[in-house]
Order: structure tokens, then sequence, then C-alpha cells
């Protein structure tokens, strides 16, 4: 056995000792600490630390918001860092249906969405998903991303009690969050004692689709054996079915060279945007602007959501507690989209009419008749098989060896598994038919289009009417692709704490953590063996050939777009997929242009390694805190250890050539892949230390200062690349990265001055500051010759840049009046820089300003509430049309609201709403409006529910 090995299985080993010792003693009942050791971070029991759905203000029993809020109050005050927390409303019931939509109302929270709307990524002060870890009971969640940051869909808001955003930093807390650490926090049997239960019923609607959901969830709890014993269990079952408008410049933008700009040689493939026809670049034509392909259409999901959870606790003794839980859920959400794709790449001769405005070019006409020259506009239908699941077990255990000292082993499994490989499939196929298009930009999501066919027909009417048939079609490009995930995160941890007592020292914690996480991707795709182009352009099929029913309907979604006011068709034709592709394989053995005949299997999806791996880590960390306290002050000083191996696997294949199929359509052969095999370790000292100074008891300032760090992505340690961009005439090559990325590390420091002006309210204002090293960006090398004759790549990898500096404001409020009325509101400021290789650049994804406001009314049998969220815009990728042209995301607001009321006891009713400004999430170009990147509409909805409580 190896060193490595034998501390490891000693960990183990120690952590079983610790969760199976105090057994050994339940014969012997120790004593309650009768000396009062004080440990400086308990939280009131009455309050912060019990999940009851009331809360005693003053002489006031309150439930629902203002119990939620109080509790949330209660655990920022006591807490032993900079901290926000969430609390469920009662049990089961979190404050919204998705736990990253709750989040976005604590200061300094921000949040991305999927198709939907719902929430699904957090960043925390400004910094993106990457620089947050989330765990679940102080377990690391593993995810079915590339990443480590938690895609918030998969987990139901009602297996939660509450949510912590820690900030600051302390020893004793799991390591890797620069922006947060992001703890979900489960209710316990023993929150309230006895049997006691709730059943919600749920039913929504989506104003925008005319589509409905549905969801039932229960919770019960109860304790019995003279309340040493406690069980709680849940469940949840949902279905939903969402719709999402989509739009944006899917090729990217086209822009010239601009020779002021040595970083950006242009990526005009089709040649330089030329208006004159002198074959020269003009002065005037320097970094010209336009569009190269761009799409719209919808996509639809049937979204499946389960979960079950449950809890033992058992507390033998006073001095035992024992604590078995588990987590399980399924996310099964397939996605079918249709859209229309415009393929505009400028070409000479393609071109014609052409306006420019601000060096963009706004409006031209594409009439040439040669069929490769000329627009054929390509309808689009997508799919993608995503099912999750996650699952997360655990056995915890306490034991108060003495008075003074009390140990607490902890062990846990946390999976997550998604396999769609080869199931997604991306279909495209291309009208045919010769055609007058003129294209014209505005000020919103969507160009203006208008195609007429020399037949006598235009699109839009076409496609409306159903005037178009298989015979219209030919066969184009065919994506069958999906990946395989799977994440496995083990966990071990022995701590401590002892009661010291002395020289302003009140206890001190210390342990040991070893954590293994084993993370592998498979692609399965049929883009590296050149199946996705196998029927396209030389090679097309008419589909009228292939036999019938290819094309299934033509359709119409209700208010498809009503917020974006230019032309376009707004039908689509629905395809049988599974019919064409068996139509397909029908026709083998006809003859293909070039030699040979037909052969499906030539592109079928198969196992694509360019892009696969298989990545380990191991990690033992040490901690040792010491918790003091003195007249009006408390605090805490420690430092945390951190040793990680992590070992990559991936595969690399050199391209032997390239093969033109027609008009920016290429394949790209490969010689066999060779495995590579990458080790690395690291080793971080991370101090930390926080002070607290009462000026009263209701007033207090609170100081922190750390070291800390977050991991590369998991993607980002593997040394896989891809090529595909060829298939469509972009000569890039993206490496995923390698295993010596360094971890992100920051210095930084809190100052947090904390007014509890009446029970349970607060106003808070606080300032921070994070100098980051080794920021993870992104690099672009243009023009470099990567070994395949006769053609120049653009290389992007990541790499670790220089540093960033990141320092803000927050501003918080809370508080509600004796009538009923409340009020929330919080307020962030950003303001971040990053240096990569010497050159200034905009940090990416972090939002300058994200604020909230919400008003509440509760009193009686009544709660009614309006929370506003608002993120401002900001960088979400730098130079992607060269230096200083970046991507961004525009502003968002996001308007909630909700009513519920107490029929009596046990029976209450709620009506929520969600999006009420029907905002859509855009990006564009340095915020023009004329180049936008995407644009997704989800529509406002609401939902009525009725719960039952015993």
């Amino acid at each position: 056995m190896n060193a490595a090995s034998f501390r490891q299985n000693m960990l183990f080993y120690a952590v079983a000792l610790a969760l199976l010792a105090p057994t050994v003693a339940l014969s012997q009942t120790v004593p309650g600490n009768t000396n009062g050791a004080p440990d400086s971070q308990t939280q009131p029991e009455s309050t912060a630390a019990s999940g009851d759905d009331a809360v005693a203000l003053g002489a006031i029993t309150v439930t629902g918001v203002q119990a939620s809020l109080a509790r949330s109050a209660d655990l920022k005050r006591y807490a032993g860092t900079v901290q926000d927390s969430i609390s469920a409303l009662e049990l089961g019931k979190f404050p919204d249906n998705n736990v990253a939509d709750s989040l976005s109302h604590i200061t300094g929270v921000a949040i991305t969405r999927t198709a939907g709307g719902e929430g699904q990524r957090v960043s925390v002060r400004g910094l993106g998903p990457e620089y947050t870890l989330t765990t679940f009971n102080n377990r690391i969640l593993a995810t079915d991303g590339a990443g480590r940051d938690f895609a918030f869909d998969v987990l139901p808001a009602d297996v939660i009690s509450g949510a912590d955003v820690i900030k600051g930093a302390q020893a004793s807390l799991t390591e890797g969050a620069i922006g947060g650490l992001i703890n979900l926090r489960s209710a316990s049997p023993f929150d309230k004692k006895g049997t006691h239960g709730i059943v919600r019923l749920e039913g929504d609607r989506n104003q925008m689709s005319e589509l409905n959901g549905r969801k039932l969830s229960a919770t019960f709890s109860t304790t019995f054996a003279n309340d040493t014993m406690g069980v709680l269990l849940g469940v949840v079952e949902a279905k939903r079915k969402d719709r999402t408008d989509v739009a944006g410049n899917d090729g990217g933008w086209t822009r010239n060279p601009d020779p002021s700009d040595p970083n950006w040689g242009g990526n005009a493939w089709g040649g330089n945007i030329d208006l004159n026809g002198n074959d020269e670049l003009d002065p005037n034509e320097y970094g010209l602007i336009a569009p190269g392909q761009f799409r719209v259409g919808s996509i639809l999901e049937d979204k499946k959501r389960s979960a079950y959870s449950g809890k033992f606790e058992w507390h033998p003794s006073d001095t035992v507690r024992i604590v078995v839980d588990g987590l399980k859920t399924r996310l099964d959400s397939p996605q079918v989209s249709y859209q229309q794709s415009y393929y505009t790449l400028f070409a000479p001769g393609r071109w014609s009419d052409m306006t420019v405005k601000n060096g963009i070019v706004t409006d031209f006409t594409m009439n040439n008749p040669d069929p490769d020259q000329r627009l054929n506009p390509e309808l689009l239908n997508q799919t993608e098989y995503r099912v999750v699941d996650t699952e997360l077990y655990g056995l915890n255990g306490e034991w108060k060896v003495t008075p003074d000292l009390t140990l607490t082993g902890d062990v846990y499994r946390s999976t997550s598994k998604r396999h769609s490989g080869g199931q997604d499939t991306y279909v495209v196929l291309r009208m045919n038919k010769p055609n007058t298009a003129h294209i014209s930009l505005g000020p919103n999501a969507v160009p203006n289009v208008d195609i007429h066919f020399d037949d006598g027909r235009d699109l839009a009417t076409g496609l409306a009417d159903g005037q178009f048939t298989e015979s219209d079609l030919n066969s184009h490009y065919m994506e069958l692709r999906g990946d395989n995930i799977d994440d496995k995160i083990t966990g071990a941890t022995v701590s401590g704490k002892l009661f010291i007592g002395k020289f302003g020292v009140d206890q001190l914690r210390f342990g040991v953590t070893r954590t293994e996480r084993e993370k592998s991707r498979d692609l399965v795709n049929n883009t590296l063996n050149g199946g996705a182009d196998y029927y396209a352009d030389n090679y097309a099929i008419n589909v009228g050939d292939l036999g019938g029913n290819v094309i299934s309907h033509t359709f119409n979604v209700p208010h498809f777009m009503d917020g974006v006011h230019s032309s376009f068709p707004r039908s689509f034709l629905a395809f049988d997929v599974p019919n064409y592709l068996a139509q397909l394989r029908a026709y083998d053995g006809h003859p293909r242009p070039g030699g040979g005949t037909y052969d499906f299997s030539m592109a079928a999806p198969a196992w694509n390694p360019l892009q696969s791996y298989r990545v380990s880590e191991k990690t033992n960390a040490f901690f040792v805190q010491a918790d003091m306290s003195g007249d009006h002050w408390d605090g805490d000083v420690g430092v945390r250890l951190v040793k990680t191996n992590t070992n990559a696997q991936a595969w690399d294949a050199k391209i032997l050539g390239i093969v033109e199929n027609g008009a920016f359509n290429y394949t790209a052969t490969y010689a066999e892949p060779t495995p590579i095999s990458e080790d690395a370790d690291y080793t971080y000292v991370l101090p930390s230390a926080n002070f607290t100074w009462h000026f009263t008891d209701d007033l207090q300032l609170r100081a922190g200062v750390a070291k800390t760090m977050a991991r590369p992505s998991v993607d980002t340690l593997a040394p896989t690349n891809t090529t595909e961009s060829v298939s469509w005439g972009e000569f890039t090559q993206i490496y995923g990265g390698n295993v010596d990325l360094k971890p992100y590390t920051a210095t930084q420091g809190d100052l947090s001055l904390e007014w509890y002006f009446s029970d349970h309210s607060i106003a808070n204002v606080a300032v921070f500051y994070k100098d980051i090293k080794n920021q993870i960006t992104t690099s672009w090398e243009p023009g470099q010759d990567i070994g395949v004759p006769g053609y120049l790549f653009n290389v992007m990898r990541p790499i670790n840049g220089d540093h960033a500096k990141v320092k803000g404001l927050e501003l918080g409020l809370q508080h509600f009046w004796d009538n009923g009325f409340g009020v929330r509101g919080q307020y962030t400021r950003n303001l971040s820089s990053s240096w990569v290789e010497g050159e200034k650049r905009p940090l990416e994804g972090i939002a300058p300003a994200t604020y909230s406001l919400g008003v509440m009314y509760e009193k009686g049998k009544w709660s009614l509430g309006v929370n506003a969220d608002r993120t401002d815009g900001f960088v979400s990728a730098i130079n992607v049309l060269g230096t200083g042209y970046n991507e961004k995301a525009d502003p968002l607001t996001w308007l909630t609201a909700h009513v519920s009321y107490d029929i009596n006891d046990m029976f209450s009713v709620t009506l929520d709403g969600n999006n009420l400004l029907d905002e859509a999430q855009t990006t564009s170009i340095n915020g023009n409006p004329l180049l936008t990147q995407s644009y997704y509409r989800y529509g406002r909805s609401y939902t009525l529910g009725v719960s039952f409580r015993f």
C-alpha cells in the first residue's frame, strides 16, 4: 500500500470511528455542559437554528413571509462572517418555486435563466457561476454540466428549508469559492417536534405560450421514542410545458480586418466585405460589420421533475446525535426547437444594393442566380434529450465526548448523471428554389426578411399557408450528437470543537477533510467523421426523392415574438425526424456524386475522442480556527491547508486534410486519436480572520480578511480540442484546457455595518474588495499554422490571466411595520477590471450593479407581495469581433408577485405571478441594438396553489 492510499484509508477509518464511537458510550450518560462552554457562532435556537413556521417578535407571533425574513435576519446577525440567507416560509415551502429565483433577492446575487425562464446559474457579487461553490448540508453537489457550477433547475425548491450565501471566509468552511459559498439546508424533524406535514397542489399557465403545468409536493415529519428519534420525508412530482422564443446571430457577425487593430485579422470567410467590388480593402471598408448568419424560432420543452428526500435523526442521549439523510432527484426535460436560419455571409457577387450606417451594413439584396450564391433559407428542427439524475446520501454523527470537547464525523456520496450521447438531433433542410432576398437591420432582435421565389411564392406566406412540400427542400446539415456526463464526489470529514475559555479564546475548531471527485464526459456525435455534412451541398438529396411524410405539419405558435416588431416569417415546418433518418437509411445504395453510393452508416454518430475526457481530483484539507470574544466584540482567526492532486485524460488527433463540399462547407479528415494523460498538483495555504465590534446590542461592525480560491472548471483541466468550425468555413481550433491551469486565488476584504433597529429588521451597508490572481480567460491567436497544409487557423485556449480586481458596495434594508406592511431592498455596485498579458480588459460575467425592491403586506389571513430584481448590463465575452468589440448582456428586470389567503389553520390558497413585465433576456455587441447576439423571451406566467396542513 502506498503512502497516499494509507492516508486516505486512515481518514475514512477515522470518520467511521467518529461516527460509531458514540454508540459505545450510549450506556453512559455524559452530563450536559453545566459550565456553559460558549460557542461564539451558535445562533438562537428559537429563531435562526429552528425551522419553526412561527417566530416570536416581542409579544407578537408571526408566520409566513415575516417569519421567514426574521429567521434570515437572525442568521445574518449571528453568523461568523459576512452572510445573507433565505429561509422557508413553512415546512416544504420556499419563497419561490425555484431556489435560484429566491437567491436573486439577496444582496449581491444575480442569476441566469434557462428555457422557460427558470433560474439556473447563480453569480455572487458580480462574479460568475465559476467563482461560486454550491453545497447541500455542507456537502459538495455533483453537477451535470462540464464545470463545477450547479444547475439549480435540477433541484426543486420544495426540498430546501433554507439557503445561506456566505460571502466572507472562515477556515472551517469548504474551500472553492471566491464569489460566494452557497449552502442549501434541508429541514430536520426536530425543527418542530411531533407529527405534522403539508400537501400542496399547484397549477400554472404561461400567457405567451398558453401552456400549462402542475405540481404535487408533500412533506411529512414526526418525532417518536420520547422525542429521541425523528423522520422527515418529502416528495415532489411536477410536470410543466414551457416555450422560449429565441433569436440571434448564430454564425457570428462578420467583420473586415482593421489595420488599426493588430489583434484582428477579420472573419469574413467568404471574402472581405467589398462595397465597390474592386477586390481591395479600402479605408471605408476597414472593420466593416455585417450579419454572417442569423436565426429565429421557438423552443418547446416538456419538463418533468421528481424529487424524493428523507432524513432519520437519532438523539440517543444528550451528548450524541446521528443523522442519516438522502436526496434523489430526476429532471427529465426534452426540448424540441423549430427555427428558421438565414446564411447571409458575404461573398463577392453575392450582395448588391448595400447601405452602410456607422460602420455596419444595414441593408442589402441577394439575387445571384448561382445556387451557391443565392440565399437558400434553411429550416431547422432540433431536439435535446436532457435527463439528469442527481443523488446525495450522507451519514453524520456528533458526540460530545466531554463538556469541553465535541467531535463530529461526516461521510457522503454525491452523484450526477446525464446520458444523452447520440440522442440529440440538429436537422437542417435547405430550400432549393431561385429567389430574391432583401435583408435590413433594425433596432429589433431579428432583421427584416423579405424573400420572393421566382415561381411567385414568398417565404412568409408560403410557410403560413403550407405551400411548401418535400420537393422544395434538399437535405443539408444533420448533426446527431449528445454527451454522457458522470460526476461522482465522495467526501469525509472529521472535525471537533474544544472549549478553551481563556486568553480571549472561547473554543478551538479543527478538522481534516478528504474529497475525491471523478468526472467524465463522452461526446457521441457525427461531426468528427464528417457525418453531419454527408448529405449536404454537393451531396444533397431532394427530400421529395426520399419518400413521403418527412414534413409533419405547418404550424404557428401563439404570441410568437410579439415584442419584436420587424417583418419576417412567423410560421414553421415540423419534420418527422425519425422518419427522415429512416428514409435516409432506405436511400442507401443510390449513387453519390463524386463516386460510390450513399451509406447512412457514414453519417451515424460515433464516439468523439477529441472532446471526451476523464478528470479525477483528490483533495486533502486541514483547518484550525480559534473563536474568540471579549467585551463588545467577537471574532475568529484560522488557516486552511489544501492540497489537490489532479489527473486528466483526453485524446488528440491531427488533421490530415480538408475537403471542400461546397460554398462554406468543409470536412476535415483526422489521424487516429492518441491518448493523453497529464498530472498536476497544487497546495494552498488559506488564512482568514473575522472580527465583529458590537457598538450596542443592535449595531455592529463586521470586518473580515482572507485568502480564497476557486478551482478551474473541470472541462478546462482536460487537454481536449475541437476544430468543428471547419464545417462551416471558420478555421478555428479551440482548446478545452490543460491540467496545469491554476485555480483562481483572491485576497479579499469585507467591511459590513449592520443595524438591527427593530425586531428582525435590518439596515446594512458593506464594502468589499477582491484581488484575483490566475484569473481564467480566453486567448485569441489569429492566423496560426497548426500543421494543416494550405490553411491558417485562429486558435482559442483558456489561460491564466495576470490578475483582476473587484471592489463593490452593498446596501440592504428589511423592515416590517406593525400595520402589516413591509419592505425589503438591496443594491450592489461592482467595479472590476482584469489584465491579460498587460492588456486591461473587462472582467467577463460581472454585472456592474444589481438591485431589488420588495413591498409586502402580511396581516391576519392575508399575505401579499411584489418584488422586482434588476441586473444591469455586463460584458459576457470579450473581443468577439476584435479589440473592444465585446458581447454584452443587456439589462434585465424580473418582476414577481404573490398573494395568499389562509382559509383556516389547515387550508390556504396562493397565487403567484412570474416575469410580470414580460421581459426578454438579450445580448448584443457593445449594447448596440443593431448587433443582437441573442434573444430569449419566456413570457409571463401565473401559478395557483392550494395547501393542506396537518
